[in-house]
Order: structure tokens, then sequence, then C-alpha cells
């Protein structure tokens, strides 16, 4: 199937990793690990290098053993430096602004945020792993809006009028323009309106290419 991808599983609740591994298999897609820390995860990501058979993404918790704090997420920031090509989506139990910025502040490529409870909308999870995978990025609702909240006192924000910082948010959870105008319930034409004006407040030109969508998003990082 076209949209089939290979999944590395990084979760220490048993239970949790083996629900994760079922919805996706369930939808045709091939979980080919699954462990409970960030070091096994290290550790398998560099066999499956080995082997030439790496994942299209990753799917790792922010905490995990030893300690319960960030494990999760420095593997995965450091598997982002090693391998660029992999995706990954960090799950996590609450917005943790810090993590969240640190797994943002590289490569716009394959990233996606989400809170635990979006598991739950089983349609909008997978298609978050598969979108990540695929190169694109996932950003919980709640995600952007502490990120987006913050960011209001940077100038390079400041330029944009409160219904452009509502469809950046959109955007940044990655809906298409028509996903947006439904939400929002105006045309698409007023959407695409929206988001060039977005594109050039930000200064973000033709030439960074479809890429725009995230960097619009993630500009305020780097300021």
């Amino acid at each position: 199937m076209e949209d089939r991808v290979r999944v590395v599983i990084a979760e220490d609740s048993v239970l949790l990793r083996e629900g994760l591994t079922r919805l996706l298999t369930d939808r045709g897609h091939d979980v080919v690990a699954g462990v409970g820390d960030g070091e096994a995860l290290i550790k398998t990501i560099g066999q499956l290098a080995d082997e030439s058979a790496l994942p299209d993404v990753v799917v790792a918790d922010v905490r995990m053993p030893p300690t319960h704090t960030d494990e999760g997420v420095r593997a995965a920031v450091r598997l982002r430096k090693e391998h660029p090509g992999i995706g990954v989506l960090v799950l996590s139990q609450y917005v943790e602004e810090r993590y969240a910025t640190e797994l943002l502040a590289g490569s716009s490529r394959g990233v996606g945020y989400l809170l635990k409870d979006r598991v739950a909308e089983v349609r909008e999870f997978v298609d978050a792993v598969v979108r990540v995978a695929r190169g694109g990025t996932a950003l919980d609702p709640e995600v952007v809006a502490q990120l987006l909240g913050r960011s209001r006192k940077q100038d390079v924000l400041a330029r944009l009028t409160p219904r452009e910082r509502e469809v950046l948010g959109l955007m940044a959870e990655g809906r298409t323009n028509s996903a947006i105008a439904r939400q929002l319930v105006v045309s698409d034409g007023a959407v695409e309106k929206h988001v060039s004006n977005i594109f050039l407040k930000l200064g973000l030109s033709p030439s960074d290419g479809d890429h725009r969508r995230v960097l619009a998003v993630l500009t305020y990082l780097n300021s």
C-alpha cells in the first residue's frame, strides 16, 4: 500500500506499546521493533542501520527509564542528528514546552509532538504517524497553543493579525488549507490569502518550497 510505513515504537508501558503496535499493524503498517527505554532505542536503530533497514518513523515517549525524565526526547533529538531521514513523533502526557522546543529547534522535516490523549483519536494518530514518516509535521493543538502564546511577545510574530495567528496554529497541526477553511468556516481562497500573508510577513520566500508551512511555525523558535 502506498502509505505503508515502517515504525519503531519506544514506550516503557508494555500495555501502551502493544496497543500502539496493534493500532498501526491493523491499518497495514509495519512495526519493526518495540523497546522500553532510550538506550534500547538508540541501540535498535543502530542495528537496523547496519542492516540497511532503518524505519520511516520512530514513535517515542518523552519520559522513559531509568529516571523517567527526558530519556525519550534526548534519544529522539540524537536520532534526528544521526539519522535525519527518520521521522520522529514524540508522545507526552502533558505539554512540556522545553522538550517540544528542543525537539523542534533543528530540522523542520519529519517531526511531531502529540499528547498521549491524542492516541485515542485513532485515525488522527495514524495519519500523524504517516505524515511524520513522509517528512511532514504533526503538532498537538495544545503544544501549538502554548508555543504560539509564548511567542506573541516576539517581534517576528507581532506582524501577524489574530486571524493569521489562528491560521498559523492550524497549519502547525498539519492541516491542509482545505481543512483550515472547514475549521474556520471560510473559503479556501481566504485561507490561501492568509497563508500567503503569513509567508510574506515572516520573510519566507517561494524558494523555501513546501517547508514554508513548517518554517512559518518554527521561525520564532530560532529567533
